[in-house]
């Protein structure tokens, strides 16, 4: 096979196969059906033709038919007034009248005979086309009926165009959930590793560690005031090695049993009140 050959081969075979998607076979069915009717109307406006012809022409047989009786009425007078050469002249128009009408009879047979045969394979188009209507609505409740469960058995397999596409949209979407969740994560580490600060500060790292540390030796040194204040004794082991949580509790701890201490002891002045009135 030639390469021009093949060529052409392929591309049939392509065009065949689009055609094969294109195709609706409900369309095509109608369109048939509707190109039957129309070979069923092209036959009876023949018939009708064919009819108006035969028509005519027993029209014009009765034109001759009705000259016959006249020519024959013309040769009687002719004859009773003793004028042969009359007669006889009114006799061979008659004869001519008889033989145009036997030819029309001949011609208006032939045509009632096509006409007969014309009725006839008008009948059978149509029932073969009354036939193939009710094919034709069978098969198209059939293919509705297989369309419509291909399609819900391709939804719930998931196999269909659509719920391809849906699942494709699941796909990205999960996968955009998925990058924005880890584009927030990063953001937060780099916030808390204080990489947008760096961005935003002239201060280098080394900056940053020494404000550290003096912040912490204020802290200290406030600490140390206040303890040397109250004449306590400094023991940082565990406030050092205790989390940010612990010391958190520590403190509402602390809180809530000075506000019992300061509530007992508005309760026992009260108490002592009452007791002096009452003496």
């Amino acid at each position: 096979m030639g390469i021009l050959s093949r060529m052409s081969y392929v591309v049939r075979s392509k065009i065949n196969a689009l055609l094969n998607r294109a195709e609706d076979p409900t369309e095509t069915l109608d369109y048939s059906y509707e190109q039957m009717r129309d070979e069923l109307q092209d036959v009876k406006q023949g018939i009708a033709d064919l009819t108006t012809q035969k028509k005519r022409l027993e029209i014009q047989k009765r034109r001759l038919e009705e000259n016959v009786e006249k020519h024959n009425d013309q040769a009687r007078e002719a004859v009773r007034q003793d004028r042969e050469d009359l007669a006889r002249k009114a006799l061979e128009k008659k004869q001519s009248k008889m033989t145009q009408i036997e030819e029309l009879d001949g011609q208006i047979a032939q045509l009632q005979t096509t006409q007969d045969e014309l009725v006839d394979k008008k009948n059978q188009l149509e029932n073969r086309i009354e036939e193939f209507r009710t094919k034709k609505e069978t098969m198209k409740a059939r293919y509705e009926a297989a369309e419509a469960s291909s399609r819900v058995s391709e939804a719930m397999t998931g196999v269909g165009d659509e719920m391809e596409d849906v699942g494709r949209a699941i796909e990205r979407a999960e996968e955009r959930t998925d990058e924005m969740e880890a584009r927030s994560a990063a953001m937060d580490e780099l916030q808390e590793t204080g990489a947008f600060d760096d961005a935003l500060s002239d201060k280098d790292s080394i900056d940053r560690e020494l404000d550290s540390m003096r912040s912490g030796s204020e802290v200290d040194s406030e600490l140390d005031t206040l303890m040397a204040e109250m004449g306590k004794s400094s023991g940082g082991s565990e406030s050092d090695t205790a989390s940010d949580e612990e010391i958190d509790a520590q403190l509402d701890e602390l809180e809530s049993s000075e506000t019992t201490e300061e509530t007992e002891a508005d309760l026992e002045e009260l108490e002592n009140e009452e007791e002096s009135r009452a003496e």
